[in-house]
């Protein structure tokens, strides 16, 4: 089986059931949305209706207080109809703005759910156009095109049963458009579907393609690579440009359509409307104003259809939102159950592959077997692709291994009354284990908040406590000391400065496990050193996992674990691996020299 290479995409039933507890708790604004449209509407008549019954009276001498009273008639519909746009507009934004906001925040908290496998195996580019590109053409198709959508709708609605209301035999001729447009539609909606999901998913590719361009430039300059990439990128926005061409065309096809029901149906009008007013059946009043109400509803129509590919694109987007909702709701509900005091964190027999097929061979991690003693230090090592960070990711509870277990214990086995790391809560998980990774992000704002992101109520004093733990004495001659701004827009730190930010993080959190994945390895040399002072101060104490870059590090641990193949094939103290002469001792050589 193929794994998936994108999120979610929800049917278009199931987006739009979830939309709804959210817009029935608008219920009201929902109703005077429809009474404001519809007095809209209703005014819009009043147009056709003064200048037909002008068409009958005048030619047969009748009084010009006519003409003032069919004006005054229309000028107050003008006024309903303000009215009747403004707070229409107005009902639809307290009902689509606060919508498309929570769907916006249920987005992005069911993006930080997911699990980072399921990330990394579909791309962030897909995740990304998601929560970026989708949101926001639904916040426009909301802002601009819902609206006249709404108007649209209600014009029609009004405008057929006003024909039908001036002669019923107008009304039937009228009727020919119904199966004129309904063929339009039929042509129109199977395969409008699935161009707008093809259109979104190519802005997908093209995005991912850009931010792998972008985060990854410095390499591409390194190896001087800059043109395949931008070859790649190229091929895929010329893919998504293409499509769009695709679409535009499929949309005037859709245009041609609809005007050729327009023409065809006006002709009928008239020439019906010919033979009633010849045989004495209407007036040529009558005529007038059904051709009038009839013309009207051509820019409702027209807009309609010109608008339904938008409406059609912000369906996509919403399917493909909802589906990042309903694919966190697939994730495992962690468990409440409270971890042993003291705990030792065991990994037993675990097997991990990032193919879906349960008959791959392609395993990252084969049968892995260790236990941590509480204030235990194990160093693992090995060459790049040994399977190191997959087991630090499975032990911190990020990722679920294909087979094995790794729990909380009270002794150095697992056992039945031990607790799953991947299935705990997540605030209570953290209290026990945390995680350092080789790339290390800090947000915009300041020193403080970054540093207070595990306790966002920890005190001044405990911040400082853990600055001065960490050795981050620059942080005192920062011009605003802990308020300093940092990040987009703020003060540039050093590599080095982010990662004692991430370990004083890790003081705030005071877990009893840290797992440690090659913290020092983008600091340089010297910076490295500074670190591994850091991070030894943060470790005293406390059980800790260290995918060891640098073998001083491996050098001063408890135990040491070498891995190949997503294997421990070596296991033991710096002092007895090094004596052994095996392969930890080959790496100690190499670098040591």
């Amino acid at each position: 089986m193929t794994p998936q290479t994108t999120l979610t995409i929800a049917s278009r039933r199931r987006s739009f059931a979830h939309l709804a507890p959210l817009l029935r708790r608008r219920a009201g604004w929902i109703v005077l949305l429809v009474v404001a449209g519809l007095a809209n509407a209703g005014a819009g008549l009043v147009g056709p209706w003064a200048i037909g019954r002008l068409v009958d009276e005048l030619p047969a001498g009748a009084d010009p207080e006519l003409v003032w009273v069919c004006a005054i008639a229309v000028a107050i519909a003008g006024i309903v109809m303000a009215a009747g746009t403004w707070i229409g507009a107005w009902a639809l934004a307290r009902i689509a703005m606060p919508v498309v906001a929570e769907l916006r925040t249920e987005v992005v908290d069911s993006a930080l759910t997911l699990e980072s496998q399921r990330i990394e195996r579909t791309g962030t580019g897909d995740l990304v156009s998601r929560v970026a590109d989708d949101s926001r053409k639904i916040g426009e198709a909301a802002g601009q095109v819902l609206p006249l959508v709404v108007e649209s709708l209600l014009v029609v609605v009004v405008s057929a049963f006003g024909l039908a209301a001036i002669d019923w035999r107008l009304g039937l001729t009228g009727l020919v458009a119904v199966p004129m447009y309904w063929l339009t539609l039929r042509w129109y909606l199977p395969r409008s579907e699935p161009i707008y999901k093809e259109e979104r998913a190519a802005f997908g590719r093209r995005a991912g393609r850009l931010l792998g361009g972008l985060t990854g430039s410095a390499t591409l300059r390194a190896y001087r690579a800059e043109a395949g990439e931008m070859r790649r990128i190229d091929s895929a926005s010329a893919h998504a440009r293409d499509l769009s061409i695709d679409v535009f065309r499929f949309v005037t096809r859709a245009f041609g359509r609809n005007n050729r029901a327009e023409a065809v149906v006006l002709s009928l009008l008239l020439a019906a409307g010919f033979v009633l007013v010849w045989f004495g059946e209407s007036t040529a009043g009558a005529v007038t104003t059904a051709a009038l109400v009839f013309h009207r509803l051509f820019n409702p129509i027209g807009a309609l259809v010109g608008l339904f590919d938008q409406v059609q694109s912000a369906g996509a987007s919403l399917t493909r939102m909802v589906g990042v909702i309903d694919e966190a709701r697939t994730v495992p509900k962690r468990s409440a159950q409270a971890a042993p005091a003291a705990p030792w964190l065991v990994l037993e027999d675990l097997w991990f592959s990032y193919d879906t097929d349960p008959d791959t061979d392609n395993h990252v991690l084969r049968g892995v077997n260790l236990s941590i003693a509480p204030g235990e230090h194990i160093a693992v090592v090995g060459t790049t692709g040994a399977g190191k960070t997959t087991l630090a990711k499975i032990a911190a509870g990020l990722s679920a291994p294909g087979h094995g277990r790794a729990q909380l214990t009270d002794g150095g086995a697992a056992s039945a009354n031990g607790v799953d790391v991947g299935s705990m809560d997540e605030s209570a998980l953290r209290r026990h284990i945390a995680m350092v990774a080789q790339e290390v992000h800090t947000f915009s704002g300041s020193l403080r908040d970054n540093i207070t992101l595990p306790r966002p109520d920890a005190s001044d004093d405990a911040v400082r406590k853990a600055v001065d733990t960490v050795g981050a004495g620059w942080a005192t001659s920062l011009p605003n000391g802990l308020d300093t701004q940092i990040g987009e827009g703020g003060v540039r730190l050093s590599a080095v400065q982010e990662q004692m930010i991430a370990l004083a993080r890790l003081v705030l959190a005071d877990p009893d496990f840290a797992i440690l994945d090659e913290a020092t390895a983008e600091a340089g040399s010297a910076g490295a050193h500074v670190l591994e002072s850091s991070a030894e101060a943060v470790l005293s104490g406390r059980g800790a996992l260290i995918v060891a870059h640098r073998l001083s590090q491996a050098e001063k641990a408890d135990r040491i674990l070498v891995m190949e193949h997503g294997q421990v094939i070596e296991e033991g103290t710096h002092h007895d691996l090094v004596a052994a002469g095996g392969r930890y001792a080959e790496l100690w050589e190499a670098w040591s020299g």
